[in-house]
């Protein structure tokens, strides 16, 4: 039973590096978070998230269903299915987390060490702003709570156990790289 947890600041590159470390390792699976957020444009229910009402997910937080979750901003829910992350484990294959931060420190407290958690850092909040700006999804407000919500996530930078500083995806996807396949290997 392995956990690896990738966490950052939205718009830091998380989901990019995801998606190409589940290209390279079969042994991993990833764990489809649930949300109460809006789906952007070509997500799709139970491949990208599990969209669910604010008064779901607090059934399923009442009913203990999330190995963590947190309300990211306000009615704004995320989370990790029980459910979900036992039938990988069940398959004996290695979890991957594409997750908000405080989760991500929730995880590798509650199982130290089989988890590796790795913390995606934005070369600058500049360039965060601005990779913000380029997606299109969100609104002035939006990208001014997420950049206050950034700088509040980058204090916790220290309580993973790698920090990688996604400048070059390239760069930062090799490091990543040889850290998971040492991981997966022990």
């Amino acid at each position: 039973m392995k956990l690896l947890v990738l966490a950052a600041p939205s718009g830091s590159g998380k989901t990019t590096l995801v998606h190409r470390l589940l290209g390279e390792f079969p042994t991993l699976s990833f764990s489809i978070s649930a949300t109460t957020r809006k789906p952007r444009l070509k997500e799709k229910d139970g491949v990208d998230y599990h969209f669910l009402s604010v008064i779901n997910f607090e059934e399923k937080i009442k009913s203990k269903s999330f190995l963590e979750w947190e309300e990211v901003y306000q009615d704004n829910f995320y989370g990790s299915l029980k459910s979900d992350v036992q039938k990988h484990w069940d398959k004996g294959q290695t979890v991957i987390f594409d997750i908000d931060v405080h989760g991500g420190i929730r995880l590798k407290e509650k199982y130290n060490l089989n988890t590796l958690s790795i913390f995606i850092m934005p070369p600058s909040l500049e360039v965060l702003e601005d990779r913000l700006r380029k997606r299109g999804s969100d609104s002035e407000k939006r990208i001014h709570d997420r950049l206050a919500k950034a700088k509040e996530e980058i204090s916790f930078a220290p309580n993973f156990d790698h920090i990688i500083v996604n400048d070059q995806i390239e760069t930062a996807f090799k490091q990543i790289h040889d850290l998971v396949a040492k991981f997966i290997r022990l």
